[in-house]
């Protein structure tokens, strides 16, 4: 079975995700990504890491083994404490860093985590480096002593370079909006309050407090109960959710109406009239249809932010993202960025002066039904052909007013089952039929 899933390597911390599997994976990333024979006995021109976490208490002893990893590996590392994933994207590029390591498992919860690696330039890796970093885990190799040993020191500056970065993408001040940011207790917590309050924003902060353990506990991107009421009580005039490492965002209206990823690719793509606009195979059916009647084409790709900018790269298109609020802005970043995003979205209300909601009104999202189904062999997904006729099926009937969609989760071990129809009946009824087939044939 692959390491890799769709966004780097995660697991249950101290049970998938070792210390010793950490340390491994740090030093093959130090010989896939650093070319550690040409700098041997070169101290100044040694191969240098960003590495960064979020605020999981496992990514304390994490951190340790992946820099323990690099260092022995002779990779000078630069440690920047709990900053969002975007942040190690940004730092790596800016800085001229052979890589970076982010430790995070992002939204998922607290007792799991993750690691991502970053290429030079900041990119995320694609599948061949995945590949060769895990072929070369446990290899034989000449360890470096003395003064070829990597050095490992903090970097006190980056999470202001960070912030500078950030305010740098605007030309308006947010001045006049009131914002309500949950911050899913996790990476974004110190840095977002911060960021928004110095672009002009009246800030309130939720979910601003970890302690190792609340990470993603019932607030952030995937539990936006909390933002809605608070965006009532403060009569706020939007509310932003991060989750755990702070490369998504999701918005709130004042009525409570959740404005999602799509959403706020339509509001972008209408406001910087581009002419093409990167989606998954997950973006809303609504969306597709909105960027038609405005004559702006959808490409699709595959779930995960780095297919999304894999294709950004190859054609040069400055817009793509997820309904899941990965939005990748080329021109500002080249990951996705969830306090970029929300910048971005709010800079748009502030120039037009109009309220979230009248920006929506850009799409009109189609019910959509994800069933999650889970204790399912996932390898026999694309051999059954009852689910294969069952999905047919439905797909006939629907037409042109709705869609299914059935995964495998890259990241988590489950079933995706994602049915869009015009009515949330149809769909609901359309899921749990599918979900039912899922679980009798994947057993």
């Amino acid at each position: 079975m692959a390491l890799f899933g769709t966004d780097g390597v995660r697991g249950l911390a101290n049970r998938d995700l070792t210390a010793e599997l950490a340390l491994d994976l740090a030093v093959s990333a130090a010989h896939v990504l650093g070319d550690l024979g040409a700098f041997k006995g070169h101290p100044q021109t040694r191969p240098r890491a960003i590495v960064g976490q979020d605020s999981r208490a496992s990514g304390e002893f994490l951190e340790a083994a992946v820099i323990a990893g690099l260092a022995s590996a002779g990779v000078d590392v630069l440690k920047v404490g709990v900053l969002p994933t975007p942040a190690i994207a940004h730092l790596v590029a800016e800085s001229g860093a052979d890589l970076g390591v982010m430790i995070s498992a992002s939204h998922n919860p607290m007792p799991d985590n993750g690691i991502k690696f970053f290429a030079k330039g900041g990119g995320k890796l694609d599948d061949a480096l995945e590949a060769e970093i895990e072929k070369r885990l446990k290899e034989k190799w000449e360890r470096p002593t003395g003064k070829d040993v990597g050095r490992v020191v903090q970097d006190e500056s980056a999470s202001e370079r960070y912030i500078f970065h950030l305010l740098s993408s605007l030309t308006t001040s947010l001045r006049g909006l009131k914002i309500v940011v949950d911050c899913a207790n996790g990476a974004s917590s110190e840095v977002a309050p911060e960021v928004y309050t110095r672009a002009g924003a009246e800030v309130i902060a939720i979910s601003n407090e970890p302690n190792g353990w609340n990470i993603n506990e019932n607030c952030g991107s995937t539990h936006l109960e909390n933002l809605m009421a608070e965006v009532k009580k403060h009569n706020a005039d939007i509310g932003i959710a991060h989750d755990g490492d702070a490369d998504r965002c999701l918005a709130v209206a004042p009525n409570g109406e959740v404005i999602d990823g799509d959403f706020i690719m339509a509001i972008l793509a209408q406001d910087w009239k581009v002419t093409t606009v990167v989606g998954t195979v997950m973006s809303n059916l609504g969306f597709m249809k909105a960027m038609e009647e405005l004559g702006i084409k959808v490409e699709k790709t595959p779930v995960g932010d780095r297919y999304v900018l894999e294709n950004m790269i190859a054609n040069g298109h400055k817009l793509g993202g997820e309904q899941s609020g990965h939005i990748i802005m080329r021109d500002h970043a080249n990951t996705g960025d969830g306090l970029l995003t929300a910048l971005q979205l709010l800079q748009v209300m502030a120039k037009t002066g109009k309220p979230i909601l009248e920006l929506a009104k850009v799409m009109k999202r189609f019910p959509q039904v994800l069933v999650n189904v889970k204790d399912v062999d996932k390898s026999k997904l694309s051999t059954s052909e009852p689910l294969k006729k069952e999905i047919e099926n439905h797909e006939a009937k629907l037409g042109s007013d709705g869609r299914v969609l059935v995964r495998a989760s890259g990241t988590e071990a489950l079933v995706r089952v994602m049915v869009e129809a015009e009515s949330q009946t149809t769909a609901e009824s359309i899921a749990d039929a599918i979900a039912a087939i899922v679980r009798s044939e994947l057993k």
